[in-house]
């Protein structure tokens, strides 16, 4: 008896009273989650590592390869979209966003069906993208049905739609607290108790889960304690000028990125191509570039580092026998290196475009990681090329980019930071990475409002701000809205004078005070309408007769959150504000037009 009183009191603490049952469903998703993750994620591996298992055949037929390979995957991309259609154009995430602030996070199972399906067409054939987003569809999409069979409400729908896509990117990453902060900062903006929890459970069964299948649970880039074996290499204070100046280089290569690829879907939408074969128009395009790097590579092979997901080019730039040889050089060996990443970078840039803006199936995560190693290892090379012998190794750089990228394309500075984190589990790393992060993603934001997700719901006249709704209301007081005037009567009037003023004035809320001049209540519309009914006895009433005295007021100095709340227990248009100096004085009127309209404001400007 008395350990059953502790478990509900517990229950009742964590805010689990009324939906305990999540935490079980949680987990159950999780297990679910973490083997569905595995069979998404290793046929596009399998795929993706084909050249290198061709090997000297891939040589004499990359060009060819390297060309048709993208439109064949483009082609079944298209079947799959015709089987499963949707009228929404955007990716994985965006949609899933979509639905938790507009559509009571109701998700359809074709479109988990569909994403997996056409990413690993249009993946697996080379299609420059990544499939974290595609699996956090996936699990939204697996989370959100099960709360639709279960007949769960809206918010459990919603925590069960972030417990599936946090389980799949925790799988697939194999970094639960980046999956469950990326969750939870990004596609939900809820960090509260009953939320969260239900979270981590679905993300660690979910890793703990895929680890099982896969027999280890080594991180996906390789990098552990032995990358700072040299501690001439340790971050020092020394270091953060250049730290600095990388976070806000990164913020521009960002932003670069957010609004090339939205430009590229509307020139792909401007060509006289039928809908379902844009991916073909894209996937040629690509596979030419692909043609093109393979002719004139010296070599005459190579898998291009533009192609895919670009997790084994990520490897390379975090691997120091990359940069080695010229580290010892002559200082133009330097430039040359530096140059040709950046010539790669902007190869990748333009390949996510031509796979993504054409319509292609895939997310904007692994391009954005490689996309930042890349800018970090450029970065890193032009510094000791000019002189700055001082200056990070360009393998931190490149790590430490990696999270400033991905900061500043999806403005969540944290989810970047812990995904690098387990990623490398480096903690030697920690400090540049936050700080570089966090620089880059307030300057992203600076010079563009939208993350690359949320700017694909400004498109649609979908503003989501940059924090949470309560956040929003509790930073703003009263004081800070327009007042309007009071129009006042007093106690003792005959109700026929204020109705002769509403006639002529066109006023609706009258604010009734004692003859002292102190507020005594108010009269409003619903009143005045109430009273035209029985137009014969007005002339018998006094306004003190109709005065309302159980509708609350509202102090300059107290939140919006606090006069919203006031609103939502009565069905008034406004109500009045008092000086908290001259106790019963009234000072204007608050309306619930104003307190809206400010809050969109904010909304739109945070």
């Amino acid at each position: 008896m008395l350990s059953s009183t502790l478990a509900n009191r517990l229950r009742i603490r964590l805010g689990l009273d009324r939906e305990w049952w999540l935490v079980l469903v949680a987990g159950g998703l999780g297990v679910v989650m973490g083997t569905a993750a595995i069979g998404f994620i290793l046929p596009i591996r399998w795929l993706e590592q084909l050249p290198e298992f061709l090997g000297e055949e891939f040589v004499g037929l990359s060009q060819v390869l390297l060309l048709l390979a993208p439109c064949v995957g483009a082609l079944l991309t298209a079947f799959v979209f015709w089987i499963f259609p949707t009228n929404f154009r955007g990716h994985g995430v965006t949609r899933v966003m979509l639905a938790v602030n507009r559509e009571q996070s109701n998700l359809p199972i074709r479109l988990g069906i569909r994403h997996w399906l056409a990413s690993t067409c249009t993946i697996g054939s080379g299609g420059s993208a990544g499939p974290e987003g595609p699996i956090v569809t996936i699990g939204a999409t697996v989370g959100s049905n099960i709360s639709r069979w279960l007949k769960g409400d809206g918010a459990s729908a919603a925590t069960l739609l972030g417990c599936g896509s946090a389980a799949g990117l925790a799988a697939v990453f194999n970094a639960p607290l980046a999956a469950i902060f990326f969750t939870m900062e990004v596609i939900l903006r809820d960090f509260s108790l009953r939320t969260f929890t239900p979270i981590v459970i679905a993300s660690v069964v979910s890793a703990s889960t895929a680890q099982m299948w896969l027999g280890s649970s080594e991180p996906l880039f390789g990098v552990g304690m032995d990358f700072f074996q040299d501690k001439s290499e340790t971050f020092t204070i020394g270091q953060t000028l250049f730290y600095v100046v990388f976070g806000l280089l990164t913020a521009l290569i960002a932003v670069a990125f957010i609004r090339l690829l939205p430009l590229s879907e509307k020139l792909f939408a401007r060509l006289p191509v039928p809908k379902l074969f844009l991916p073909l128009t894209g996937a040629i395009l690509l596979g030419g570039l692909g043609a093109a790097w393979i002719s004139l590579n010296k070599s005459g092979s190579g898998y291009p580092p533009f192609f895919g997901a670009g997790y084994a080019p990520t490897r390379e730039l975090l691997n120091r026998t990359l940069y080695e040889p010229a580290l010892r050089g002559a200082n133009s060996d330097m430039l040359w290196i530096a140059g040709g990443i950046c010539v790669a970078l902007l190869l990748k840039m333009i390949a996510t475009c031509l796979t993504l803006g054409s319509g292609g199936a895939g997310g904007l995560f692994a391009p954005s990681l490689l996309l930042g190693a890349m800018s970090g290892g450029a970065f890193g090379m032009f510094l000791h090329a000019v002189g700055f012998t001082n200056a990070p190794p360009p393998t931190h750089l490149a790590l430490v980019g990696m999270a400033a990228m991905l900061a500043s394309t999806t403005h969540a500075p944290l989810t970047g930071v812990l995904l690098v984190y387990e990623l490398t589990r480096s903690y030697n790393i920690m400090l540049p990475l936050m700080l570089t992060a966090v620089i880059a993603a307030l300057a992203s934001r600076v010079l563009y409002r939208d993350s690359i997700y949320t700017a694909e719901l400004a498109s649609l006249g979908i503003r989501l701000g940059g924090m949470s709704d309560l956040t929003v209301l509790r930073r703003l007081r009263v004081s800070n809205l327009p007042l309007d005037t009071a129009i006042t009567v007093s106690a003792d009037d005959e109700l026929s004078k204020i109705i002769g003023i509403s006639a002529e004035h066109g006023v609706d809320d009258f604010v009734v005070l004692h003859q002292d001049g102190s507020y005594r209540g108010m009269v409003t519309s619903n009143d005045l309408r109430q009273a035209l009914i029985n137009r014969q006895v007005i002339t018998l009433l006094t306004v003190d007769e109709v005065t309302r005295d159980d509708l609350p007021v509202v102090y300059p100095d107290e939140t919006m959150d606090v006069a919203l709340d006031r609103f939502s227990r009565h069905d008034v248009e406004r109500l009045a504000v008092l000086s908290r100096d001259v106790p019963a004085q009234v000072m204007g009127l608050i309306s619930r037009a104003s307190l809206m309209n400010r809050y969109q404001r904010e909304l739109e400007a945070s």
